[in-house]
């Protein structure tokens, strides 16, 4: 008997994994209780894969042997309630595409530079000829991928939300960057719900796989007392120079550049200095030190490994240059979706900042950020529909706190304020959805409007 299969939510995951799900013999049925973009429908239609928008139609819901469930839809959403209380399983996608695949699994998870490090490594392995596919929470959906291509490795970003359905999955590399406060909101607003939700990256591993991690994070040292995982660990530091296997920085005093970033990988010591290395700034160390512990754990060349590190090009959206204009420049950061990503890009600054910040808030606590903002920020404004807690947050230390609508409103705004040799930064630590459909169409509106000025 043909096994049942709905999926919740028909954006790229959703519709990867209905085409997924059809070319290996289940009934589908998609719903979306918003609208469905063009784009997806039409590759529905093409596939004659039933689907539905604007609604979710219960009984055809619940009559599936297994819901697959898009990562944006909480677990609190009526019809998992309904799901759950008849005891259909409710899987994610990346549970479901795990099933199909024998090549192995290098996944990648944290709060900060998940998308970064996931392309650094694929950069590696790609370089060292390696026959590797790029997915997850980054570009084409992984079951999309798995339905159309068979790869020996699989370079995996996966986020909070889709290993919440991952219960069978396992990573042979599992890399977990770093934890801070993100997405509270959809975690009841405790912490340590999303701590562990990340530490599912390592369930199911056993002592042939590897674990990566940074050990300078408080929280993950926590969770790794509370997990002990099975895998073997590779921690990587800045703090500690280490008698064991991982990644290290010996730090030059006199100029930061000049420290070497060594990896030592079965007794094998590589290392390289951070001025070779393409990627600048201490949160770029963290990631590169990941992907070359993950390099030299898949047998790249030493020599392989420092000329990718050396020639990454960067991620889109992530403290990415858009252009110089009457000697100010304008920095695209609107990945920073979360406080701990926004305090990277202020760290890095080392001029005035026209801060534009803002947009649906995830329970964000904007403390750690006052002692950067108190030192860099000239002016903040804020680009979202509710803008009353970055008002409240900042207005006692920044006099000049202005509100945009648009991103053309809040490059123009900046373009009025900022003087020559400042930055105007855009580095909202919130989501996008208030004003945009993404972070990657709010970061290409601000492109679009700096290169009108």
């Amino acid at each position: 008997m043909t096994k049942k299969m709905a999926v919740l939510g028909a954006g790229e995951s959703g519709v990867g994994a209905a085409i997924l799900a059809q070319k290996k013999g289940f009934e589908v049925f998609v719903s979306d209780k918003g609208k469905i973009d063009e784009k997806y429908k039409k590759v529905l239609s093409q596939f004659e894969i039933r689907f539905e928008e604007g609604h979710h139609t219960e009984k055809l819901i619940l009559e599936a042997d297994e819901i697959i469930k898009s990562p944006g839809i909480p677990d609190k959403a009526a019809i998992i309630l309904k799901a759950v209380e008849d005891k259909i399983p409710v899987i994610s996608e990346i549970e479901f595409a795990g099933r199909f695949t024998t090549g192995k699994k290098i996944c990648i998870t944290g709060s900060n530079g998940k998308t970064t490090t996931t392309l650094l490594i694929y950069h590696l392995l790609k370089n060292a000829g390696f026959d590797v596919g790029l997915g997850g929470n980054i570009g084409k959906s992984f079951a999309w991928l798995v339905a159309e291509e068979a790869h020996d490795y699989w370079v995996l970003e996966i986020s909070s939300f889709q290993l919440d359905g991952m219960f069978d999955f396992k990573a042979d590399i599992a890399v977990l960057l770093n934890i801070t406060p993100d997405h509270l909101d959809r975690y009841n607003n405790d912490f340590d719900k999303y701590a562990d939700s990340k530490f599912r990256i390592i369930q199911n591993q056993t002592a042939a796989d590897a674990f990566i991690y940074w050990m300078d994070d408080p929280v993950i040292a926590e969770g790794i007392k509370k997990f002990n995982p099975k895998a073997r660990l590779f921690p990587f530091s800045i703090n500690q120079n280490m008698n064991r296997q991982g990644a290290y920085l010996i730090e030059d005093k006199t100029d930061f550049l000049k420290s070497k970033l060594c990896i030592k990988i079965n007794n094998e010591m590589m290392d390289m200095t951070l001025q070779d290395l393409a990627l600048r700034g201490k949160h770029n160390v963290y990631n590169s030190a990941a992907a070359a512990i993950s390099g030299r754990l898949v047998e790249i060349r030493k020599e392989s490994i420092k000329q990718s590190l050396a020639t990454f090009q960067g991620v889109e959206h992530r403290l990415e240059f858009v252009a110089k204009v009457r000697g100010v420049e304008y920095i695209n950061d609107s990945k920073a979706t979360n406080v701990n990503s926004t305090w990277y890009a202020l760290e890095e600054a080392t001029r005035p900042v026209i801060w534009i910040a803002g947009g649906q808030d995830k329970g964000n606590d904007y403390t750690v950020l006052l002692p950067l903002v108190k030192a860099k920020v000239k002016a903040i404004i804020c680009l979202g529909v509710d803008n009353e807690k970055i008002h409240k947050a900042f207005l006692p230390y920044i006099p000049l706190i202005l509100d945009a609508d648009s991103a053309e409103e809040a490059v123009q705004i900046a373009y009025k304020i900022a003087e020559k040799d400042e930055i105007v930064l855009l580095s909202p630590t919130c989501a996008s959805f208030d004003l945009f459909k993404n972070y990657e169409d709010r970061g290409n509106q601000f492109k679009k409007a700096v290169f009108n000025l």
